[in-house]
């Protein structure tokens, strides 16, 4: 029996038209898959801001955690290491604003800090925002420690603008809220972290304090419950006279010379007012999974004097690393602050597991007294004193946004 090329086609043709209807299927599907597959990649590798924390690999992270961040030199950056300027950044307070108040000289903002054994990254405002989206970080201490909240503030503002919240009659207790992220910056003042108090004679205050060392100041504590990052910070305060209560009784005294009493160095009373401000920390039951982090002592840099004898800053380059003094009186304060830090922070590990960690800007700002505004503070009800003590900005307090974000990747 014979069969014709035709007759075969045609009884092939049923299998076919089967195969043809069983996969058919198949191409629409696999691709809707691969069209899902591009939509996800593109969100999370083009549209959503990478974690910081996934950022670097393996080896990288290993490196940098080896790495001092806080040991290093400064080095020249020949386009600018500025990050913003007093013009693209409305909230600089007034006395910091040096070069609207008639400094000349611009080389003071063009280094960058640089860590002898590895780099440090540069701040990344946007990467910041979105790891602390929907935080609160509060700044705990002096004028100094505001003027740091105000440095990042300004950087913060380059991606996303802050509104303004909240501030007291003093300008001491401020709160600024990004809506976009949902972060929050608060600045809580505190002089010496625990409760302290000026001696008035004939109602004018005489420079002398009582600090209660069994209490703490409740302008900052009352706060804490409400606070995940915390960054504190103390020291100018305790360079005058100061008595030490512990209850009723005066223990200790600062700059007293009373014979009756023992007398010690600021760094004894600031040791014994961070010992009592990170145990009350370290005992916190309603402060969540707060983190500590502790800006050590940024000293100030008066020549020739001090803020009321005529003292003055106006050097316009930093120093080297050689040439600053590590036997000098502001290092023995770091030192304090870094014991103390990690004794708290060992027991937090073995206790609530909360964590303390040092931001310790001392060795790069010992260098850095060309950074202050000096005369150019605008301050006319103070006109021939200088300040040695707060930072310019822009200036060499941007660097301590480097560090912070250095510590938080870690």
């Amino acid at each position: 029996m014979r069969f014709s090329n035709s007759h075969l086609a045609k009884k092939s043709n049923p299998n076919r038209n089967l195969q043809r209807e069983r996969w058919s299927w198949i191409g629409p599907l696999l691709w809707s898959f691969l069209g899902m597959i591009a939509i996800v990649t593109f969100f999370f590798f083009v549209i959503t801001p990478r974690n910081p924390f996934l950022v670097l690999g393996p080896k990288l992270l290993k490196e940098k955690q080896r790495c001092n961040l806080f040991k290093g030199h400064w080095v020249e950056e020949a386009r600018g290491a500025g990050m913003y300027t007093n013009w693209s950044c409305p909230t600089i307070p007034e006395s910091k604003n040096c070069f609207k108040q008639g400094r000349k000289d611009m080389d003071f903002v063009n280094w960058r800090w640089k860590p002898d054994e590895c780099e440090l990254s540069r701040f990344d405002p946007t990467a910041f925002l979105h790891l602390l989206r929907g935080k609160k970080l509060a700044f705990i201490g002096d004028s100094v420690s505001r003027n740091h909240m105000e440095s990042l503030l300004c950087i913060l503002s380059q991606v996303e603008t802050p509104q303004d919240v909240y501030k007291d009659s003093e300008d001491r207790f401020r709160r600024w809220y990004f809506p976009k992220t949902e972060l929050t910056l608060i600045m809580l003042w505190t002089k010496f972290l625990v409760a302290g108090k000026e001696r008035v004679v004939n109602g004018t205050g005489t420079g002398v304090f009582d600090l209660q060392l069994d209490k703490l100041d409740d302008g900052w504590t009352r706060h804490l419950p409400d606070i995940d990052y915390a960054i504190i910070s103390s020291g100018h305060w305790f360079f005058r006279p100061l008595y030490l209560h512990e209850g009723t009784n005066i223990v200790d005294c600062v700059y007293c010379n009373d014979p009756n009493i023992t007398t010690h160095n600021p760094d004894f009373a600031l040791k014994m007012a961070l010992r009592v401000a990170f145990k009350y920390i370290n005992d916190c039951k309603s402060c969540g999974k707060l983190v500590t982090f502790v800006r050590t002592f940024s000293p100030a840099h008066f020549e020739d004097g001090i803020w009321n004898t005529g003292g003055y800053c106006n050097r316009t380059s930093p120093l080297s690393a050689k040439e600053i003094d590590f036997e000098s009186f502001d290092w023995k304060l770091r030192d304090i602050q870094i014991e103390e830090m990690e004794k708290a922070n060992r027991e937090g590990e073995t206790t609530t597991g909360r964590r303390f960690k040092a931001i310790d800007v001392t060795m790069a700002m010992m260098m850095r007294g060309d950074g202050h505004p000096g005369e150019f503070w605008g301050n006319k009800w103070m006109r021939g004193y200088n300040d040695c003590v707060h930072w310019c900005m822009p200036g060499p307090i941007d660097a301590w946004s480097d560090l912070l974000m250095a510590v938080m990747r870690k």
